[in-house]
Parts: C-alpha cells; sequence; structure tokens
C-alpha cells in the first residue's frame, strides 16, 4: 500500500479498501506519510467525500493509530464530544452530573480556538488545577471520583491530531462532515470505550 494509490482512489471518486484507509491512518501517526500527502488526502475528502464504509474504517483507523483506554469501573462509561463553539460550558456541568447518576465520564478536552478559552483552559485559571494526569491518577479519580476532565495526551488518536492541524492551518478542508464524524468519534472511543464501535 501507498499513500499516493490511497489519494489517487478518492479524487477519482473511488473509497479505497477499509484497510488502506487504516493503513493511511497508521501512516499519518507514524510520519510515514509526509504533510503533503496529508494535504492531498485532505482535499481530496473535501472534494469527492468518503462513502460511509470508508467513514468507518477512517475513524476505526485514527482510533487504533494510538492508546485506547480501557476501564474497569461498576457502571458505564460515556463520553460527551463537543463539536466547538463560543462559551461551550457542557462539559463543566455534565461531567459531575452524569458522574452523580452512577455513570463514569472520563473528557478529553481542548484549548481555546483563538479569542476564546476552551474547557481546559477554564480549568487551568484555577489555581492548583491540573488537566494533565498519569494513566494510574486518571484510573483512581475515575474510581473515586466518577468523571475527570483532562488533556488529549499525545498516544491518544495521533493520526487524528496530526490530519486534524494539518488541514486546519492549510486547507479549506476542516469544513467536511468526514473530519468532525471521524474526530469526535476516535476521541470518544479512544477515551471512553463505551461500546462496541
Amino acid at each position: 500500500m501507498d499513500a499516493r494509490s490511497i489519494i489517487t482512489a478518492i479524487r477519482d471518486g473511488n473509497t479505497p479498501a477499509p484497510e488502506e484507509l487504516t493503513w493511511f491512518a497508521a501512516g499519518l501517526a507514524s510520519g510515514a506519510v509526509s504533510d503533503a500527502q496529508a494535504g492531498a488526502f485532505a482535499m481530496a475528502v473535501l472534494l469527492k467525500g468518503l462513502t460511509e464504509p470508508g467513514r468507518v474504517a477512517l475513524t476505526r483507523g485514527f482510533t487504533a493509530s494510538g492508546q485506547v483506554l480501557k476501564w474497569d469501573l461498576p457502571g458505564p462509561v460515556i463520553d460527551k464530544h463537543s463539536t466547538g463553539g463560543i462559551g461551550d460550558c457542557v462539559s463543566l456541568m455534565l461531567a459531575p452530573a452524569l458522574a452523580a447518576c452512577g455513570a463514569f465520564v472520563p473528557m478529553i478536552s481542548g484549548r481555546g480556538l483563538g479569542h476564546t478559552g476552551g474547557t481546559l483552559d477554564k480549568l487551568e485559571s484555577i489555581p492548583g488545577f491540573r488537566t494533565t494526569l498519569t494513566d494510574d491518577h486518571l484510573h483512581r479519580q475515575m474510581r473515586d471520583v466518577g468523571c475527570a476532565i483532562i488533556s488529549a495526551t499525545a498516544d491518544v488518536a495521533p493520526a487524528d491530531r496530526r490530519l486534524y492541524a494539518i488541514r486546519d492551518g492549510n486547507t479549506p478542508a476542516p469544513e467536511e462532515l468526514t473530519w468532525f464524524a471521524a474526530g469526535l468519534a476516535s476521541g470518544a472511543v479512544s477515551d471512553a470505550q463505551a461500546g462496541a464501535f
């Protein structure tokens, strides 16, 4: 498999095989896929789209590109992922409310987008609040408290993070629905593992 043939297939209106999209995601994470190839891939998907099986395969590839947290907790493990928005404070209220109802809510959150603070920025304005936790600390907090809002580590969905940075800075591709779906789902599955995917 090679990046060029995958990009060409999408450019020509075809959906690569699931294993090719999984390979591409792994290549994004490892660096085997160049920035130029990642940008060409993003633009090809923006212009031609991916079929539903292609979007599922890409999402699975993003998820498999990094660490997937595992939970052994006496209740449902769930997550809420935001599509963004000015003043989005839902996570700050929802995580403890769901934990109070018996759910376990490990949320990986983000920073602000230029003109507004993100969830992590808001939390880090509290003196002593830490958003970077070790795996042991995170698991202990989930058992003891039922929720955590943390910053992403380099190990969770690295393929999505790299492609996001490339397409956001260099192409008009962020508006493509495929990126929202694959990015949000891979992050949610990686941190919550809420069910079969």
